[in-house]
Parts: structure tokens; sequence; C-alpha cells
């Protein structure tokens, strides 16, 4: 998919996006009731069968793969904030994990971490259901200055917001049985504000991040799988498009 291509399917989203807005801040009532809908898949995904259910309390959804031997040992519930511990790898490498959701101040934590680093990580692993996506933009960038690689390992997940970190990496290499997702960035209810300028601040964060992505040499095109898809679900990215988008540099087993 091409940048100019990308652009304009984000647009033509965000104008989308922005009607729903308008008519839930007129009138809700007289948006038509859709029927039950079957229940999404939460097993193995596929081509074609990637849209899962969005759930940020689980460090490893039903969608990812439980590897054997696991890479990295982690907790068995995420804690209260994003972490930063160097640890082992079972390679008997060392890398940078990040671990838990991503919370406002964490992106000034991240930088009083590495600048207390002997020496800036070679390697950063993810694992993450997301968060804020300010915060996670300037963890990104702060990688990017270290010029440090990111990496997915077996069983580990990188949502929501988590990939736009994932994509300051220099090198980018995701495990075949690791799952990176994206949905549209959650924003409160118009009805505190007027829409117009709730319509303004959501134009404004999609800008941010598709000028992050280019700057990150990823396709911004990339962010046509996060605006058709609702911040209560999660669209999983497949190989190709992981490889087509350039999010990922090369897959891994």
């Amino acid at each position: 998919m091409t940048i100019g291509r990308g652009l304009k399917w984000a647009l033509v989203a965000q104008v989308v996006l922005a009607v729903f807005l308008v008519i839930a801040d007129i009138d809700r009532t007289w948006i038509p009731r859709i029927g039950s809908q079957p229940p999404l898949p939460s097993g193995p995904v596929s081509p074609g069968d990637q849209v899962r259910r969005y759930d940020p309390s689980r460090p490893q959804p039903e969608f990812t793969d439980r590897p054997d031997r696991p890479m990295i040992d982690l907790p068995s519930e995420f804690p209260a904030r994003l972490e930063f511990s160097m640890v082992d790898a079972a390679d008997d490498t060392q890398v940078l994990l990040l671990n838990g959701p991503i919370n406002s101040g964490d992106s000034e934590r991240f930088t009083n971490y590495l600048a207390g680093m002997s020496t800036p990580p070679e390697t950063v692993a993810l694992n993450s259901p997301g968060g804020v996506v300010s915060e996670a933009l300037l963890i990104g960038r702060g990688l990017r200055e270290a010029e440090a690689n990111t990496i997915m390992l077996p069983g580990m997940i990188c949502l929501s917001s988590c990939p736009y970190i994932f994509a300051a990496g220099q090198n980018r290499h995701v495990s075949r049985t690791a799952a990176l997702g994206l949905h549209q960035h959650y924003y409160g209810t118009p009805g505190y504000m007027p829409v117009f300028l709730a319509v303004e601040g959501i134009q404004y964060g999609q800008g941010q991040t598709l000028e992050y992505l280019i700057e990150m040499g990823v396709d911004p095109g990339l962010m046509v799988y996060s605006l058709n898809t609702p911040p209560e679900e999660i669209y999983l990215l497949v190989e190709e498009e992981l490889l087509q988008t350039q999010l990922a540099t090369e897959m891994i087993e």
C-alpha cells in the first residue's frame, strides 16, 4: 500500500468517524440498533479472520500460541503500569523488557530509566496491552534516539498503542507466535465538549500518529487497520501485513 493511498483511506475513515460523533452528539436515540452479533472468535488467527475481542487485562490471550519453552518468563498478570527491566532471554542474550500498560507519565519514567543505564539497550522486547497513544509515541522516539532494535518474542502481545513503540526499532523482529494488533484510538464521548472540538482533537491525534509512522519508516497505511476497528475490538496483523507495511523488518520463529 502506497503512502498516498494509505493517507487517503485514513482521511476517509476520519470523516466517517466524525459523522458518527456528530450523530451521537445530536441525538443518540435515532441511531438504528443492530441486532445481536455472533461472538468474535478467540483462537489462533489466520488471514481474513483477524478481529478479536480486546481484553487489556490478559497478558496472554487465547489468540497467541503458548510456546513450550518461553523466551522470557513473564508474570501471570500485568503490573499496574509499564515496567522496564533487563532480562535474560532463552538464548543467553539480554534484552530490555517493557511489560505492562502504557499510562500517563510513563515516557518520562522511561527517559529517566534510559539515562540511568551505563550503555543503551541493544534490543527491546515488548509485552503490553497498550494505553495512552501520546506516551507511546514519546517512548518510541526515545528508543529511536537510542538506536535500539525491537523484538516480539514467542507468546508476547503488543496491542493498541504498543505497536507504535515497536515501530521505533532500527530492526524490528516479530515471532510468528507473537501478536501485534491495532484499533481506533479511544476518545471520551463528546457530550462534554462541542463536537467540532472533539473532531479537531481526533484529527490532530491521527495526524501526529501518521507523522510518527512516516518518521519511523513505517507505511502510514498501517492506520487503515486501526481506524476500521472499534476500541473494544483488536485487529491482529498477519505476517504479510507486518512485512508489507514495514512494521516488521523480519519474521522469526
